[in-house]
């Protein structure tokens, strides 16, 4: 187990990427948090080695992803959220929720994405309070949700969404009015 968390803290991409791909059925708290904290590395192969491990984790490790989502970590409270959702977490929604007003877009893009993978009809005011998000990727995110969900949107804010939108926005917004 020393080994495990020496490689994860201070090996390389390769070693950690390796020794990842064998962590998805640990219970221990200590390595599952290492786990976690690699949703923050430098690498993108060992951020997503270490997502595909939490998710892979058929284990009770939900305690965990849920109290990382304050972590002062935007790739951590982002990538939690989003393993949570596909853990099919329901129970996290109103946690993820809270980060659907964080103060990195990452995060709340990520949070909002979840939020629609968990199908939390429940966070509709959310969804419609975020297609007018500051960030591109967030109101994105916000309009597949609703999307998905059905929500109707009124014809104002579907103008208000077009204002300065891009054309994978507008393309969304196309599917809004079938």
């Amino acid at each position: 187990m020393e080994n495990i968390v020496k490689v994860l803290e201070s090996g390389s991409s390769e070693e950690k990427i390796k020794i990842l791909e064998t962590l998805d059925k640990t219970e221990n708290p200590e390595i599952l948090e290492k786990i976690i904290s690699k949703l923050d590395d430098e690498d993108i192969q060992v951020r997503g080695e270490a997502f595909s491990s939490l998710l892979l984790n058929k284990n009770k490790i939900s305690d965990l992803l849920i109290r990382n989502l304050n972590s002062t970590s935007k790739n951590v409270r982002g990538f939690a959220a989003l393993a949570l959702a596909n853990r099919n977490e329901t129970d996290a929604i109103p946690k993820i929720a809270k980060l659907a007003k964080d103060e990195r877009s990452m995060v709340r893009s990520c949070a909002i994405g979840a939020l629609g993978h968990l199908k939390a009809k429940e966070e509709k005011e959310i969804f419609l309070d975020s297609v007018l998000d500051t960030n591109v990727e967030v109101r994105k995110s916000a309009l597949q949700a609703i999307i998905n969900l059905k929500f109707p949107i009124s014809e104002e804010k579907i103008k208000e969404i077009s204002k300065d939108a891009d054309s994978e926005l507008l393309k969304l917004l196309s599917k809004l009015k079938k």
